[in-house]
Parts: C-alpha cells; sequence; structure tokens
C-alpha cells in the first residue's frame, strides 16, 4: 500500500512527534504511522479518512495538513515569522495566543494583588482565570494522550502540577508556572523551526520555472512541466532550474552548494550542470537530463528530509529512555508526596519550617519534562547533516554521522579513488631525447602513436589521444588498422607500416636498442604500463602509460593521518602498481591483487581489528564492500543516483577533498550532542533532587526546565557553523 504524507503541526519537541504517532497508529486501518520531529511530516500506511485523521491529531494538541499549496504558504508565514521575531511566531500558533492571554490576565492579577483594588479572594479567582485560559490546549492534550495513548506526557504532569499548587493556595504561582510552561513549550518550537530554516534554505534553492525553448520562442513553463531531452534556456546570475547536458555556450558555473567546490566551474559544450547551481556570464541553452523529482538537488532535499528516521544510536537510547522516563517520575512524585508522611512522619502540606513533601512532588513534576534530552540530539544531527550538505557533502543521518566520528581506519578503493581511474601518458622515451619530454623526437614519437591510436578505444588510445591534442599535435590518419589481441595495433601511416605493442611483444618481433629495452623494464617495474612504437624501419621510443593520483590524494591521507586515522588501500592491481601508488599517496597500508569478495573479506578483517572502518570508493564498483563497512563513502555523488541511494556518506564533488573536512564536522557533531547528553541528565538530576529536599519552588523548575530545552537547542545548532 502507498505511504501518504501529511504536514504536522505545533510538534515542540521530538516527544511531540511520538504522541502523534501512538495517536494515529491506534486509529482503525492504520498501518503504520512514523513522524519525522525536523521535517513535520507524518509518513502514513493505510485506509483512513482524512477527517478522522484530522480529528486524532487535533486531539493531541497539533494540527495537520494535505494541501501542498495551503501548506507552503503556511511555511512561508511561519518563515516571516521567524525571520520578525519570536512575538511574532506566538501570535501564529493558537494555543500560544491562548498564552499569551493568561498572560495578560496574569499581568492584572498581579496589579490588583499589588494595589489591593480587589478582595484577595476576588484576586485569586483572576489568577485561577488565567491559569485557565492559558491551560486549556495543556490539558486536552494531556487528558487525550492519556485517553488515547495510554501515556502520561508533560502536559498531563503539568495539569497536576497547577492544580496541586491550588489546592495549597499558591494561586500566583500555579498560574505563572502554567504561563511560563506554555510559552516555554513556544520557544522550544521557535528554536527548532530556526534549525529547520537550514534545510529550507536548500528547498529555496530550486527555481519554481524553468525558459524552455520551442522552436523560436521561449517560454516559461513550471519545472514541473519539463521532459527530459527538452531544451531550456538559462540566463547569467540564474539558477539553473534542471539536471542536464549543456547545448551551446561557455560560461563559468557556481555550484558550491551542490558538489561544495569553492571556485565556479567552466561549463561548454558536453558538460553536464546541476538543478540549483547559478549560471555565470554568458547565457546557456541546456538538454535537460533528469526530471524535475529525479534531479541531483531534488535527491539531495528527498535524502535530508528522510535523513531523521535514520536515527543515531544515542538518540535511539535516549528515545527509549524518554518512553518510560515522564511515568516513571510521575510514579516518584506520588511516592515523594505520600511515603514520607505516611511513614517518617513528614509534614505533607506547608509549613512555616519549608515546602511540604506534597509541593516538593509537585516541583518534581514540574522539572519532569524530558524535551531538554529527547531534542539534544535530533537538532545537533540535522544541523551537522544540513552543513555538510552545504558544502557538498551528502550524510544520510544520525546513525551515519555517529559512524563517521567513531571510524578508526579509512580503506580506500584505489582506481578512481586515490587515483583518476583514467590513464595518462606519464613520460616518453627515445634513443635521440635530448631535450626532456617536449622534445622534437617526442613529439613525433606521440603523433606517430595518436596516428594509428585514433581509431582504436582502448584506454591506452584515449590516454595517447589526449596528450597529444593537450600538446597541439597534428597526425596523419591511419589506414588499415588491425588489433592483434593481447599484442598490440598495427596499420598504415604514410605509406609506413606502424606497430604499437607491449614490450614482450617487441622483445619477440623487433630489435631495439638496449637503452629502450632498459628503459622498458624500469617502467614495468615500476608499476606502469610500457608502449612501444615501430614506423615500420625501426624502433622509435617508449610511452610510459600510468593511472595517476589524483592531486589531492597524499593532502587528504596525510590529514587523516593527523587524526590518528589510520589508512588503508585495497586493490585489484598486481602488487607492483598497487605498491607504486601507495608510496605516492602515503597509505599505511595497501593490499593488491584483490578480487571484489577479497575486499569484502579485507573490510571484515579490519572490523574484527579495529572496530569502526570506513570504506571510499567511487559509487559505483566495489559496492559489497562499501555495505560491508561500518560506514559507506562514495566519491562523485552528483552524477550518480546509485552513489546517492547505496552510500551512507557521498562526496557529491569528484575528489576526496571534503573527506577530511567532513570527518572533523561529524566529530564535533558527536561532541556536541555529547555535551547536550551530559547536560540534560545532570541539570535534570540536580534539579530533581533539590526539589525532594525541598529547596526548589516550581517557579525555579520551570525556569531551569526552559533553559535546559533553549541551551541544548542553540548549542546543537552550533553544528550548522562549524
Amino acid at each position: 500500500m502507498e505511504s501518504k504524507q501529511f504536514k504536522i503541526g505545533l510538534m515542540d519537541c521530538p516527544g511531540c512527534a511520538r504522541e502523534v504517532e501512538s495517536a494515529v497508529a491506534n486509529l482503525g486501518g492504520v498501518q503504520s504511522a512514523r513522524v519525522d520531529y525536523l521535517t513535520n511530516t507524518l509518513h502514513l500506511i493505510g485506509d483512513v479518512d482524512y477527517s478522522r485523521l484530522k480529528d486524532r491529531v487535533e486531539s493531541v494538541g497539533k494540527s495537520i495538513s494535505r494541501d501542498s499549496a495551503k501548506e507552503a504558504k503556511a511555511s512561508d508565514e511561519v518563515k516571516r515569522a521567524g525571520v520578525l521575531g519570536f512575538w511574532d511566531y506566538l501570535r501564529a500558533r493558537p494555543d500560544s495566543r491562548l498564552a499569551l492571554a493568561g498572560g495578560a490576565l496574569l499581568l492584572a492579577a498581579i496589579a490588583l494583588d499589588l494595589t489591593r483594588l480587589l478582595p484577595s479572594n476576588a484576586t485569586n479567582l483572576v489568577y485561577i482565570l488565567a491559569m485557565l485560559v492559558a491551560m486549556k490546549p495543556i490539558v486536552l492534550s494531556g487528558l487525550n494522550a492519556l485517553r488515547i495513548n495510554r501515556q502520561f506526557n508533560i502536559n498531563m504532569l503539568m495539569t497536576i502540577a497547577a492544580v496541586g499548587a491550588l489546592i495549597l493556595g499558591e494561586f500566583l504561582e500555579a498560574a505563572t508556572v502554567i504561563f511560563l510552561f506554555a510559552i516555554g513549550e513556544a520557544l522550544e518550537g521557535y528554536t527548532a523551526d530556526r534549525a529547520r530554516d537550514s534545510l529550507r534554505s536548500l528547498i529555496a534553492l530550486k527555481p519554481p520555472t524553468a525558459q524552455r525553448i520551442i522552436g523560436d520562442d521561449v517560454v516559461v513553463v513550471p519545472v514541473e512541466a519539463l521532459n527530459i531531452g527538452d531544451w531550456i534556456r538559462v540566463l547569467p546570475g540564474e539558477r539553473i532550474p534542471m539536471d542536464g547536458t549543456v547545448l551551446t555556450g561557455l560560461s563559468a558555473v557556481d555550484q558550491a552548494h551542490i558538489t561544495g567546490e569553492s571556485l565556479p566551474v567552466t561549463k561548454a559544450t558536453g558538460d553536464e550542470v546541476y538543478a540549483g547551481s547559478i549560471n555565470g556570464s554568458a547565457a546557456l541553452e541546456i538538454q535537460v537530463s533528469r526530471l524535475s523529482a529525479d534531479n541531483t538537488l531534488s535527491r539531495i532535499i528527498e535524502l535530508l528530509q528522510s535523513a531523521q528516521s535514520r536515527r543515531a544510536p544515542s538518540q535511539r537510547l535516549i528515545d527509549r529512555f524518554a518512553h518510560i522516563y515522564t511515568p516513571a517520575v510521575a510514579l516518584t512524585a506520588l511516592a515523594v508526596a505520600f511515603v514520607p508522611p505516611l511513614a517518617f512522619g513528614g509534614s505533607f502540606w506547608d509549613s512555616p519550617e519549608g515546602h511540604g513533601w506534597l509541593y516538593r512532588a509537585l516541583a518534581m513534576l514540574v522539572i519532569a519534562c524530558p524535551c531538554a534530552l529527547v531534542i539534544s540530539t535530533p537538532v545537533t544531527v540535522i544541523s551537522a547533516v544540513t552543513a555538510a550538505a552545504r558544502r557538498g557533502v551528502l550524510i544520510k543521518g544520525g546513525a551515519a554521522l555517529e559512524a563517521l566520528a567513531g571510524s578508526k581506519v579509512i580503506a580506500f578503493d584505489k582506481t578512481g579513488t586515490l587515483t583518476r581511474g583514467q590513464l595518462q601518458v606519464a613520460a616518453t622515451y627515445t634513443d635521440d631525447c635530448a631535450e626532456g619530454p617536449d622534445c622534437e623526437p617526442c613529439a613525433e614519437l606521440l603523433a606517430l602513436a595518436a596516428s594509428v591510436e585514433a581509431q582504436s578505444t582502448h584506454p591506452f588510445a584515449n590516454a595517447i589521444l589526449q596528450t597529444a591534442r593537450e600538446k597541439g599535435l597534428t597526425y596523419a590518419s591511419a589506414r588499415s588498422v588491425e588489433t592483434m589481441t593481447g599484442l598490440g595495433l598495427r596499420g598504415e601511416v604514410a605509406g609506413k607500416a606502424v606497430t604499437i605493442g607491449s614490450h614482450r611483444y617487441f622483445d619477440a618481433e623487433f630489435e631495439h636498442t638496449a637503452h629502450l629495452c632498459d628503459v622498458a623494464a624500469g617502467i614495468e617495474d615500476s608499476g606502469q604500463s610500457a608502449v612501444m612504437v615501430h614506423d615500420g624501419a625501426a624502433v622509435r621510443g617508449v610511452i610510459a602509460l600510468a593511472d595517476a593520483p589524483r592531486e589531492e590524494s597524499r593532502a587528504v591521507v596525510g590529514a587523516l593521518g593527523d587524526m590518528a586515522i589510520q589508512s588503508v588501500m585495497l586493490s585489484g592491481d598486481n602488487e607492483v602498481v598497487a605498491a607504486s601508488i601507495a608510496e605516492q599517496v602515503g597509505v599505511d597500508r595497501f593490499h593488491g591483487e584483490l578480487l571484489p569478495e577479497d575486499k569484502v573479506m579485507a573490510v571484515e578483517k579490519l572490523l574484527t581489528k579495529h572496530g569502526h572502518v570506513a570504506m571510499v570508493g567511487d559509487g559505483i564498483n566495489d559496492s559489497p564492500a562499501l555495505a560491508r563497512a561500518s560506514v559507506g563513502i562514495a566519491m562523485g555523488g552528483a552524477g550518480s543516483a546509485q552513489a546517492m541511494e547505496t552510500a551512507d556518506v557521498v562526496l557529491l564533488a569528484d575528489g576526496l577533498g571534503q573527506l577530511p573536512g567532513t570527518i572533523r564536522r561529524s566529530r564535533s557533531a558527536r561532541r556536541l550532542i555529547r555535551q547536550n547528553i551530559a547536560l540534560s541528565f545532570g541539570l535534570k538530576a540536580l534539579f530533581l533532587l533539590l526539589a525532594v529536599t525541598g529547596n526548589v519552588t516550581m517557579l525555579v523548575a520551570v525556569f531551569a526546565d526552559m533553559g535546559m530545552s533553549l541551551a541544548v537547542t542553540l548549542n546543537g545548532m552550533r553544528a550548522l557553523r562549524e
């Protein structure tokens, strides 16, 4: 059955999301319900009437919407309120408006109390009225949670605390506690909404329309109306609305929000561009390559929105703890209220000597709110993964974030990861070479080889042709080109029979100088490939081909070493080639001649020895090894749908440059999570102890609860800036 999605409003903490989940799951016809707190989204599988669903959600004090246009408008209103300030945010919420009305009545009651304009009994009625007005949504939510979910939530505890304060005659305190609690809940929602703004900023990168080219006309259409193969025009300074391939134009494109590259990238005919990037100084005509829902930016946003469902281990532990924490505190408070008076002769009511055990129990209920604890991890996670996404790194949720932070060893696939994955001409050698690699004999050698290789698709041919083009060499067109499987290539160039082949083949077929023989042998001993060229009369020289390391590989491996992370290279190449690349990039260890299943076994051995292992690949090959590691990291994922779907972490740029910074960011987020958990547990335990010993009032308790929630939220949001 298809999953349906609805937007849920008025959720101030992850506990609110669990209440909605439980309430909706208890409806007849619902197979499963999951609420993502940080995206305000209910994912529902089942057959239930919307009116029944709406009644159930509203019964626990939340709002629900299924109208995307209405939701978008509401989102804009809330966002504008966030920009304007907390006051506007309060006025946008129905429950907060009641709290403000209760606050106004509370101020009036305080003024009447101070001026003695009314008898104390009348003033107390105003206090009670102020409390009832502010408490209405709190009472309804608490009672419905108890009735529907069979759960004691914090709203029920606050209701009991306020009624208890009235019984004790603490009218001012009862009204003030409820008012501050309601404002505090709204403050939690406000700060959490600021964290959500970081995700909204990515959504805002999606242009809603595009200029579609139809013949000689240009028509503005919604991006959803575009199909694969359509042509669009993007003017200078505009955001590119769709993934596609440049048809005409030459421009520098800023794709920092997609790949994290700090400088604009020059795009010409045939180059790929991504939705959300910014066109530079010239107009581009682009052929659409993906639908709006499937383009790179849409996939990034979708995966970020679902990241909260992949909860970090610490968050799962806290969620399980919070599930039993509130009822446990309620039972403890009940014991605190009655056991000391009944068993030890303590005072149940307040006395001149201090607060009685009933008041202490009520103060415990006020401090019992688990919001600070349950919000400590998700706000940090969403801040960290959004900050990473802005820098071209996609981290799929808290589990991947914590696994990355805990990695002690990183295993690298060689080809396409530490190296470019494309053969290049490393050097050229001739008997007549006396001026280095750009001498005339070397240029003639390359041109002769390019003449024959121009009709081949072998990786050797691509490398030789690329170098010839870069050097601006001209070469003739070969005729009668013939491939000698496993040996080389031959053809006719300007009436001469030109042969290109391996050193082994040339040793058997063509006489050549001892110098060239030694050069070819040395090339192969170093792990490179040697190609020799015969011009029909003599061997002209040797071309060395190699899969060169990426420019940043050595610096990245060094940066990981500075963070006490060991690096291991896994390669399917022979030991000589693997050793050569390992030495060039500086990895700690390497393994060569590995089949895909051997790489999985190598990762398993590393896991057994070190506990946490990350695996970095190019996002296409070595998928089993990536899946087996603690966290799989795919590189170059901006152009690979497979990489985005399968890897835990995706470096969207085609390079390793973002890897050290991503690990530092994940470790920083882990520190923030631990700080928040320690702060929440520590202060909660301290104030509960103070409440039991009678050294804290309910007003101080509610201020402490608000302060803790605000502190852990703001601390978690530091991940956006680090």
